[in-house]
């Protein structure tokens, strides 16, 4: 099943900051850090602290922070079922970053451990 056209621009139309705390109460609710959780965001995205908080600030959508973004090299390593959907089968590029970053979250708030969240490495 691919998401549609109307799906795929809403995602690309909504607004990071928006989705941003309830990453954070989402993981937090779970016994997990919102640092764990920026870890997790650095690594998929290539975003530090400093630009993650100056993308919420801007108000970035998902298109714009998914264009600054330098995805990890082992992103396709993702795969699995996140909202109804297979990530690696996902053929909208943005969409499917953003399913990458929806499937991340919820690893890291089900507990599973920071190595296998991040594939394998911790760079």
């Amino acid at each position: 099943m691919q998401p549609s056209d109307t799906h795929n621009q809403r995602i690309a139309k909504m607004s990071f900051a928006s989705v941003y705390p309830m990453y954070v109460t989402k993981v937090e609710s779970k016994g997990r850090t919102k640092e764990e959780l920026h870890q997790v965001i650095e690594w998929l995205t290539g975003f530090d602290n400093k630009k993650l908080q100056e993308l919420i600030t801007e108000n970035v959508t998902f298109e714009t922070f998914f264009q600054r973004a330098s995805l990890h090299p082992n992103a396709s390593l993702i795969t699995g079922m996140i909202c109804g959907y297979r990530v690696e089968e996902i053929e909208n590029p943005l969409t499917q970053k953003a399913r990458y970053l929806d499937k991340l979250i919820d690893e890291l708030a089900k507990g599973r451990k920071m190595e296998k969240i991040l594939r394998g490495g911790l760079s």
